[in-house]
């Protein structure tokens, strides 16, 4: 009997271990997911979809070290100042912290910015996630060339 009792208790316990693991692995692909929403928003001039995926209060460090907020972001894209011709992620890692969440990638990209088309180059992005309201948005993000 008593063996019962363990054994019960080690399945249940395993089950709810293979529970979590499984939702933090649907977790992990659902901010995959948004990222590159996220991306295609931006690379589309999605404006709609750009806003609700940037948190109020978000931040943008570029390439050149300038720090954008979220208005002065997505109000370049919107005039078409920054135009991005290509955002192609490659694999997109996740760190989860409960409502929190880093995800880091490497990525293809090219723009035009201010008329001058930039070449084609490749990135680390670094980008914070949010849990606000139920929905995840990006907060901070920075990009760093490889050279």
């Amino acid at each position: 009997m008593r063996f019962n009792r363990i054994g019960t208790t080690l399945t249940l316990g395993l089950i709810a271990l293979m529970c979590h693991s499984v939702t933090a692995q649907d977790e992990a692909e659902q901010l995959r997911t948004i990222e590159r929403e996220r991306l295609r928003s931006l690379v589309n001039a999605d404006m709609e979809t750009a806003r609700r995926l940037h948190a109020d209060d978000f931040q943008l460090i570029n390439p050149g070290g300038a720090t954008l907020s979220k208005e002065q972001y997505l109000g370049q894209i919107a005039s078409g100042q920054l135009d991005y011709l290509v955002w192609e992620p490659g694999t997109i890692e996740v760190r989860r912290y409960g409502e929190a969440a880093v995800l880091r990638y490497q990525a293809q990209a090219q723009a035009v910015f201010a008329g001058q088309r930039t070449p084609s180059r490749r990135f680390w992005h670094t980008d914070v996630y949010e849990r606000r309201s139920g929905r995840w948005q990006a907060v901070w993000s920075q990009a760093t060339q490889i050279q």
